[in-house]
């Protein structure tokens, strides 16, 4: 009997580690409002639609990401901006797999007890701390990475900024004194989802 409760219970501990390692694999949260895409996906995207490219620099371990996930991306207003103006990724910087970005092969680099991905050192210019967002023009230049957790307010701030091209007129300090907030509404097209 206490063999079957041993097996029972390693089966259970078996699953749980399973679930959650599902839970925080490449793919992305089923309930999140950003239609998230890969790098893979948004470059192909980008064939079709020139937009600018917004990029969510994080690690599973990193509790201002998850932080950041919760309370600024799941704005509905947040989401919808996003996706109406930007090919939003998810990039995890500890991502394994090789990447090919204008010409050239990312790759891991073991670190440590973890690593980095290449990628996710060149787009932040070499300062891997997180949440970094970073921004990408339309032809996949990088425009400017800006590291920490930003809420709601501070983050609509920032989006605009640039997916507006105010960053190409107007001193960041001027744009800020004078922004005018997003409609905090959920549009019609999106009521439901």
């Amino acid at each position: 009997m206490r063999k079957i409760g041993i097996t029972l219970s390693l089966g259970f501990l078996v699953f749980g580690l399973f679930a959650f390692a599902l839970s925080n694999s490449e793919k992305m949260r089923p309930d999140s409002l950003v239609n998230w895409l890969s790098w893979e996906d948004a470059m192909e995207k980008s064939k079709i639609e020139k937009r600018k490219i917004f990029v969510d620099v994080y690690t599973m371990w990193c509790g201002w990401c998850k932080r950041m996930d919760s309370a600024t991306f799941q704005q509905p207003y947040i989401a919808n901006y996003l996706n109406e103006h930007y090919y939003p990724v998810k990039f995890d910087a500890e991502y394994k797999k090789d990447i090919v970005f204008k010409g050239k092969t990312y790759q891991f680099v073991k670190s440590g007890k973890k690593g980095y991905h290449q990628l996710a050192a060149e787009i932040t210019r070499g300062r891997l701390s997180f949440p970094t967002i970073v921004f990408l023009d339309e032809k996949w230049n990088i425009l400017q990475p800006i590291p920490g957790f930003k809420n709601a307010n501070t983050f609509e701030q920032i989006i605009t900024y640039f997916g507006e091209d105010q960053y190409k007129k107007t001193p960041w300090a001027t744009y800020q004194k004078n922004y005018k907030p997003l409609p905090k509404v959920i549009p019609a097209s999106n009521a439901g989802n």
